[in-house]
């Protein structure tokens, strides 16, 4: 087949429901593009599995206790691109998986042959949104922040104070206040509580 890479594209997935789970394990198994690395039931395992052993393409869910597809997507491992597969029907996910830095967004209700094309798609290089309005994208501030400045915010969700993230990301305290000053001002509050809000609610 013309355009199948020499390598197949590594994939690693983290969906809760291990109907789910099994389905795709089987779907991408049968399928020669890619190679199945690892399968994680929540975000913390997938984004532990990731740093130990890098993927090309990881295939999520946007709910994944204990947390959502944003702190994935804020803090996965750089270089590696992010799918969201989701039957949430919140019209307001794909625009968020893009402002986070996803690759594709993909509706659990759309055929599995889309997904696979999905994933092959963005192992190219791709990005896929078939769902969003490209006119409203720049109505989210979000898309305005800088990826560690996401980082920093989805931090500030998680209740971790400026020592904890400079810990977290290995940066000096001042880093860190720089990074808080930066992303209020570009999101035009001035307080904690207020970012986090509209972190949460974009």
């Amino acid at each position: 087949m013309s355009g199948t890479p020499s390598k197949p594209t590594r994939v690693g997935l983290a969906d809760k429901n291990p109907l789910i789970q099994a389905a795709l394990r089987q779907l991408l198994n049968a399928d020669e593009r890619f190679e199945l690395v690892h399968v994680s039931s929540d975000c913390q395992e997938f984004l532990l599995r990731v740093a130990e052993t890098p993927i090309d393409v990881g295939v999520i869910g946007w709910i994944i206790g204990p947390c959502d597809g944003r702190i994935i997507l804020d803090h996965v491992e750089p270089g590696t691109r992010i799918v969201v597969y989701t039957g949430d029907e919140n019209k307001s996910v794909p625009s968020q998986v893009m402002a986070h830095g996803g690759a594709a967004f993909v509706s659990k209700m759309e055929q599995p042959e889309v997904l696979l094309d999905t994933i092959a798609a963005v192992a190219a290089g791709r990005m896929i949104f078939p769902y969003i309005d490209v006119r409203t994208i720049n109505d989210n501030p979000l898309t305005t922040l800088t990826r560690r400045e996401l980082e920093v915010l989805s931090d500030l969700a998680s209740g971790r104070t400026n020592k904890q993230i400079a810990r977290d990301l290995g940066v000096s305290l001042n880093t860190v206040k720089f990074h808080v000053r930066n992303l209020f001002q570009k999101l035009g509050v001035n307080s904690r509580g207020q970012a986090i809000a509209l972190y949460l609610r974009s």
